[in-house]
C-alpha cells in the first residue's frame, strides 16, 4: 500500500502509517503534476492546500481512500469520490479547541484594538487616547452553528462572564447555560457573532444580515471562506453598520482582498485556526489511524 501525503503529517502520524506497512511519500504537487502522479497511489492525505477535484480522482485508478486532515472537505469532490467507491475521511473534532481559542483571540484583539495598536506602535505612534476599548465580561456572544467548535467556544465564553446565544438548524441538546434564539434575534442582540457553519451555496452573512446587527457588533469568521459576502462586509465596515470583524478564512485563499484585510477595524489572520502544535498532532494521529483501518478492509 502506498499513500501520497501532500500537505504534511506529524512524525507520530507517519509512524502509525509505516508501522501498518503503508509506504509514505510526502510531497506537494501542483494540480497538473498531481494528476500525473496520483495513479500509483492507494490513498492520498491532504489538508487545505491541496484540492482533489474530479480530474484527480478520475486519474487515481488505484485510489481507495482520500483523507483530509481537518474538519471540512470543501477541497475534495466528495460526491464524485463516493460514486467511484472511494472512502473520504476527515477529522472533524481534532482541531476544535484551537479554532475556538482563535475566535477568542480575535474577540480580544477587536475589543482592545490589539490588531491596529500593534501596527501603529511599530510606526512610532503613541495613540493611547484613541484606543478606548470594551470589556468582554458581560457582553453577548452569538454563536451560529453549535457543533463541537461552537460548544467549546461557548464554554470558554461563559467562563469569561459572557452571555451566550446560539442558533443551529439542528436542535442540539446541551447542558450549557446558553439561550437558543432565532437567527434574527441573534443578529440584533449580539455584541460579538461567531460563525461555525460549513460552506454554503451562497453567503449566510450578506448585506441584509449585516444591516440587522448592532452598529457596535463585531463579526468573527473562523469557519469557511464564502460564508461571509466580503464585498458586503467591507461596505458595512465603511458605512459604520458594524464595528469590526475578525477573519481567518476568505473567499479566495491566499486572499487578494487587501481593502478588507487592511481595514483598521479588521483583525486578519491567514487561515491559522488549526495551526497549533496540539491540533496538528491530534489531526495527524487521528487521520493516520483512520487511514490504516480503512486500508485494512
Amino acid at each position: 500500500m502506498k499513500i501520497l501525503i501532500t500537505d504534511g503529517i506529524s512524525e507520530k502520524g507517519r509512524e502509525i502509517l509505516e508501522k501498518a506497512g503503508i509506504e509514505c511519500v510526502i510531497q506537494h504537487y501542483e494540480p497538473d503534476e498531481l494528476i500525473q502522479k496520483i495513479p500509483k497511489f492507494d490513498a492520498i492525505l491532504v489538508r487545505s492546500a491541496t484540492k482533489v477535484p474530479k480530474e484527480v480522482i478520475e486519474a487515481g485508478k488505484n485510489l481507495k481512500v482520500i483523507a483530509r486532515g481537518g474538519a471540512g472537505i470543501d477541497n475534495i469532490d466528495y460526491k464524485y469520490a463516493t460514486s467511484k467507491g472511494i472512502l473520504v475521511l476527515n477529522t472533524p473534532n481534532a482541531n476544535s479547541s484551537s479554532v475556538a481559542e482563535l475566535v477568542l483571540a480575535h474577540i480580544f484583539a477587536l475589543a482592545r484594538f490589539l490588531h491596529i495598536a500593534n501596527v501603529t506602535m511599530r510606526q512610532g505612534k503613541w495613540e493611547k487616547k484613541k484606543y478606548n476599548g470594551i470589556e468582554v465580561y458581560g457582553r453577548t456572544l452569538g454563536i451560529i452553528g453549535f457543533g463541537k467548535i461552537g460548544q467549546l467556544l461557548a464554554q470558554k465564553a461563559l467562563a469569561l462572564g459572557m452571555t451566550v446565544l446560539i442558533y443551529d438548524i439542528v436542535d442540539i441538546k446541551t447542558d450549557l447555560p446558553v439561550k437558543k434564539v432565532s437567527l434574527d434575534e441573534l443578529y440584533t442582540q449580539s455584541d460579538f457573532i461567531s460563525l461555525h457553519v460549513p460552506k454554503m451555496e451562497k453567503p449566510l452573512i450578506d448585506a441584509e444580515a449585516l444591516k440587522k446587527m448592532k452598529k457596535t457588533a463585531f463579526l468573527i469568521n473562523c469557519a469557511r471562506g464564502g460564508v461571509v459576502d466580503e464585498k458586503a462586509l467591507l461596505d458595512a465596515l465603511n458605512k459604520g453598520e458594524i464595528a469590526g470583524a475578525g477573519l481567518d478564512v476568505y473567499e479566495e485563499e491566499p486572499t487578494k482582498n487587501l481593502d478588507l484585510i487592511s481595514h483598521p477595524n479588521v483583525s486578519a489572520t491567514p487561515h491559522i485556526g488549526a495551526s497549533t502544535a496540539e491540533a496538528q498532532e491530534r489531526v495527524s494521529i487521528e487521520i493516520a489511524n483512520k487511514i490504516v483501518e480503512a486500508l485494512k478492509k
